[in-house]
């Protein structure tokens, strides 16, 4: 009856082959970018098989890992999307998330061999996540409020904890306070867009620093000023080369050469007109999105206006937002212009290269972080990982709250749930004793990936929770328990939340599937 309803290319797996191909295809994803989790977690290298672009990443950020994997599996690509969603949510959490889901789905897999229905399961899941949240928020502590030195302090750490498990691990202390310095410049704010990264080949990474202000990855034109101070700043995207005749399409029959240079002269004019307008507004900067032809240069040069070409859309539109600018295209009413200001505007040398900084800006808040690295993949990296860092900062200057990391709060979630089971009557008791192991599993693995010995710590690390030490978590370096607050390896609770909450509800989703329906491709009429 079925191949009598659905197209000969569609198809149906149902009941039991269905679920086992959503557990087998989301738990090969959480095993993908499992050996990435923790401190001493491995890398990857993703390599595009295009022809085209044979481009090389060495990364172990989760969610750049999975996005890179093409996959067939619609229960791997929940998977996949939830790792997303945790990036631009929180930056921070990416394998975690994934990990935990794929964990979660290996303890159903179990559940379900053992007769326990699928709705069974979500029940005491449910219950479960109810009983980790309220725990979590338990664990949950805030500085905000004593003071800033003590806040700053918790930032720090976070972003050490963040950094830590990434390549820059070596120079975490460097990165961490780069990060932290620019995350409260920017003063509370959750758009990252005033924090602009730049990348330059050469030196170590410990030669990265903050830059003040904002830097531009351009160049002064020719014979202007090379510094201006207190200046009045024009970003503009509009067309600057309209000295040369461009009449594309057209042909235009001249009776002599003379009558070709008329024309010149007449574009010439306008073009000269259109600076005069610019340079009406009274400003000493132009900046310009498109290119700015050799004429009205010379124009400018003149009028000691300085003048920026091609500026990339989106440096100008951070740039604008930063100087307090507007993006002009038309320049005849002066007085509608919302023009930039800032202090100086002077070249500064990286590396071999001549970029431009302004300082003293209106939106005083921007700042650029220069990053320096042996390898253009290197760099790459370190952008992915101090993004990890700036997002978590600004989501935590927001939701102030902080938790100990380490293991400690899956432990403690873990614990908690255990403590209800016994008075949870019928098979949703099994279930939530599931839901308990997985999230042990988070600080096995972290363990394993150490090259500790897992069963041995985890089982060391609950004696100690059990005995009211409940700040104890997995000292990575040294293989022991120790406590957390010590150490200072912290976690943004908005994060770990995001992970519980995120991973629940994707494995619930995978859970709960019985059929996969395979549509048949459409196919184009009269084929």
């Amino acid at each position: 009856m079925q191949g009598e309803i659905l197209n000969e290319e569609a198809g149906i797996e149902k009941g039991e082959n269905a679920r086992m191909a959503s557990f087998v295809g989301a738990i090969a994803i959480a095993d993908l970018v499992k050996s990435t989790l923790g401190p001493k977690g491995m890398d990857k290298i993703l390599q595009s098989v295009s022809s085209r672009e044979n481009k090389i990443e060495v990364t172990n950020d989760g969610a750049t890992i999975l996005r890179s994997v093409h996959i067939d599996n619609a229960a791997a690509k929940v998977l996949v999307d939830i790792a997303k969603t945790q990036d631009e949510e929180v930056g921070d959490g990416t394998t975690s998330v994934a990990v935990l889901c794929g964990e979660l789905l290996r303890e159903a897999e179990k559940l379900i061999d053992a007769r326990v229905h699928p709705q069974t399961i979500a029940a005491g899941w449910r219950a479960a996540v109810r009983l980790a949240r309220i725990e979590l928020e338990n664990a949950a502590a805030s500085n905000a409020d004593e003071s800033p030195a003590a806040f700053r302090q918790d930032l720090q750490e976070i972003a050490q904890t963040t950094l830590s498990s990434k390549l820059v691990l070596y120079e975490k202390e460097h990165f961490a306070t780069l990060a932290v310095d620019a995350v409260l410049r920017i003063r509370g704010s959750e758009n990252l867009d005033y924090v602009q990264l730049i990348k330059k080949p050469g030196g170590s990474l410990r030669d990265s620093y903050l830059a003040d202000g904002f830097v531009l990855d351009k160049k002064i034109g020719i014979g202007q000023p090379r510094r201006i101070e207190t200046a009045k700043v024009m970003v503009a995207n509009t067309a600057m080369d309209t000295d040369k005749i461009k009449i594309y399409g057209a042909r235009v029959k001249v009776a002599s050469l003379a009558k070709v240079a008329e024309i010149e002269a007449a574009e010439k004019e306008k073009m000269a007109a259109k600076c005069a307008r610019i340079c009406d507004h009274g400003i000493n900067v132009f900046i310009n999105r498109q290119l700015i032809y050799n004429y009205p240069e010379e124009i400018f040069a003149k009028r000691g206006v300085m003048a920026i070409e091609h500026a990339d859309f989106e440096g100008v539109e951070r740039l604008a937002a930063v100087l307090g600018a507007e993006i002009c295209s038309t320049f005849e009413q002066p007085e509608l212009a919302t023009l930039g200001t800032c202090e100086l505007i002077d070249e500064i040398m990286v590396g071999e290269d001549k970029l431009i900084r302004f300082s003293g800006c209106k939106s005083g808040e921007a700042c650029t972080i220069v990053l320096r690295g042996a390898s253009t993949h290197v760099l790459d990296e370190a952008e992915r990982s101090l993004h990890d860092a700036l997002c978590v900062l600004s989501r935590t200057v927001a939701e102030t709250r902080t938790i100990p990391g380490g293991g400690c709060t899956e432990v403690r979630m873990a614990r908690a749930i255990d403590a209800e089971v016994p008075n949870t009557p019928g098979k949703k008791a099994l279930a939530m004793e599931a839901f308990a192991k997985a999230l042990r599993t988070l600080p096995a693995i972290i363990a394993d990936n150490g090259g500790f010995d897992s069963s041995e710590l985890v089982t060391r690390l609950r004696a100690a929770h059990a005995g009211g030490h409940t700040t104890a978590g997995l000292d990575m370096t040294n293989g022991e328990i120790a406590d957390m607050g010590k150490l200072g390896i912290r976690e943004s609770y908005k994060s770990k939340l995001h992970v519980l909450v995120s991973a629940a509800e994707a494995a619930e989703m995978i859970l709960r599937v019985d059929d996969i329906v395979k549509c048949a491709p459409r196919k184009r009429e009269g084929h």
